[in-house]
């Protein structure tokens, strides 16, 4: 299959809305939901979009299928001028909606990962982050590890996290990030394959702003580290996050960098890398 134009995927991509935040300060809280989770052989509606599929004016809040690109992704493009800052989602609503509004007067996009308990407690940010012209994903229904749970229970972690997205959203989010685990093993890429995700994003920027080292250390760690393509794993719920953020976004507009969701980001040119299969690296 022939690649898209840059200028359709631009067209599909913009409006896209995701995100992802957790780490070492997100609880790991039981589901106090009484809805009935999917089951291990159910597969919720993904909302999964062929690549230019989407008619111009309605950008995609499903997972979009990237023909060429492989099932896991570290990194988009190096030839650009974009990056994609990523937000585990979890931790005090209060400071996500500030750091939202931050990137918004800095004109940055983001993609925001959200976990399904934390979706529980505050539903209005699924579509805080979405009216914010960012991107929504899943980071799991209670951020277990999910890559050492049997597979019943590591598929019922993508699916009902999918569950809460599409029942708030419409659709079960752009991108799957598997929980306490940098990389997705074999067995949960295929599961994030059967919930309805064709790519499982990982990251090759570590922020380590959940270990709060101070503002000054997190926009150092990314801005040293960070360069065209690259996908950032930062987190909500940290109040060091939120004041690193615009001296970040400063940061990379010194280096001609702008900050785009990631399907924006995937859909420049050239091919991203896959990530290596399993290795459990950070507890974000």
């Amino acid at each position: 299959m022939s690649s898209p134009s840059r200028r359709d995927v631009l067209r599909s991509a913009s409006g896209a809305v995701a995100a992802t935040t957790c780490g070492a300060g997100c609880g790991h809280h039981a589901d106090s939901s009484s809805s009935r989770p999917a089951g291990a052989g159910e597969t919720p509606s993904s909302g999964v979009v062929s690549d230019g599929a989407t008619p111009a004016g309605h950008a995609p809040r499903g997972p979009v299928r990237l023909p060429g690109l492989p099932p896991r992704i570290v990194h988009g493009p190096r030839g650009g001028t974009a990056v994609a800052l990523t937000f585990h989602g979890q931790g005090d609503a209060g400071l996500a909606r500030s750091l939202l509004s931050e990137a918004e007067r800095a004109g940055a996009r983001v993609t925001v990962l959200a976990v399904g308990t934390w979706l529980d407690e505050h539903p209005e940010m699924a579509r805080r982050v979405l009216d914010g012209g960012h991107e929504l994903g899943n980071h799991t229904m209670r951020h277990r590890a999910v890559c050492a749970l049997p597979a019943d229970q590591a598929y019922a972690e993508i699916a009902e996290c999918a569950e809460r997205l599409r029942r708030l959203t419409g659709a079960i989010g752009s991108w799957f990030r598997p929980s306490q685990a940098r990389t997705a093993t074999d067995l949960v890429t295929r599961l994030a394959a059967r919930a309805g995700y064709p790519h499982v994003l990982s990251y090759d920027v570590d922020s380590l702003d959940f270990q709060d080292p101070g503002p000054a250390a997190v926009r150092d760690t990314v801005l040293g580290q960070v360069r065209a393509g690259s996908v950032v794993s930062l987190h909500f719920g940290h109040p060091g996050t939120l004041t690193a953020l615009p001296p970040l976004l400063d940061g990379l507009r010194g280096r001609s960098l702008r900050a785009v969701t990631t399907t924006e980001l995937m859909h420049s040119d050239g091919v991203a890398a896959t990530a290596g299969p399993g290795r459990r690296t950070e507890t974000g």
